[in-house]
Parts: C-alpha cells; structure tokens; sequence
C-alpha cells in the first residue's frame, strides 16, 4: 500500500469556543464512525511514527507537534506515556496543524495499539495496561 502525504493540502479542522484549541476533522470524504480522538506525540518522532507503524489513518502536524487520528475511547484502560498527549474529541492545542497524511481507504484511524506501543518503545516507557487491575479472574 503506498502512502499517500499531502503536503500541499490546507486542511486544519476549525477552532472551537474553548480558546487556543483546534479541533482536527478529517477530509470531508472520511467519515469517522468511531467518533474521533487525537493521539499527539512531539515533531521529532513524527516520521519514526508515521514509518514504523502498520496503518496510518488521518495524521496532522505542525512545527511542534504531530497528531494522529484514533477512535474515540482509545485511551480507556492505556496510560499513554509522556510526552505523548491524549485529545479527547479531537481538540488539540497549538497551532494550524496541517493535514499531512490520509489512508488509502475512507477510514480516518490509525489502530490505537500498534500506536501505543510504538509511542512507548520511542519514549523508553513500559506500557501500562489497566484493565483487570484489582480483580480476580471469575469475580
């Protein structure tokens, strides 16, 4: 599957009544079912990411930051590790992130696990898993 970056493309989402935040919506022609959540991880590990994973759904950027584009609820049970930031709804901070990168089909996502993982390996953090925390198997 070829990649497919749009470099040219001024697709930045809009901002929204919450001050400085902007809210990233895929091209009008993907229509994110799952609702959408922002996964954002510095610009020095942007192409480590975008290269490194399996499938990459919608991914914005700016100078400093580069976002990609999850279900929503990906961060349920998942301590994401820092720096990555963690947008529900999309709303992320900064400037005129830049659509930078669609799939090559109409679905906006990037799996939130092999982001996760990948985000942990280049932060030196071991991932952190919540879910059965507590419980006894059968409870």
């Amino acid at each position: 599957m070829v990649s497919r970056v749009a470099p040219l493309l001024h697709w930045s989402g809009r901002r929204n009544d919450r001050g400085r935040l902007i809210r990233l919506e895929p091209p009008p022609s993907i229509v994110p079912a799952l609702g959408c959540d922002a996964v954002g991880m510095p610009a020095r590990h942007g192409f480590r990411l975008l290269a490194g994973l399996p499938r990459n759904g919608c991914v914005f950027a700016d100078a400093d930051w580069w976002w990609w584009m999850v279900p929503a609820g990906s961060d349920q049970e998942l301590t994401w590790p820092l720096p990555s930031h963690y947008a529900e709804g999309a709303d992320v901070p900064g400037t005129e992130p830049q659509l930078i990168h669609w799939p090559d089909d109409r679905c906006p996502y990037t799996p939130p696990i092999p982001l996760y993982l990948l985000a942990c390996q280049l932060t030196g953090t071991a991932p952190l898993w919540t879910a059965g925390v507590g419980r006894h198997a059968g409870a």
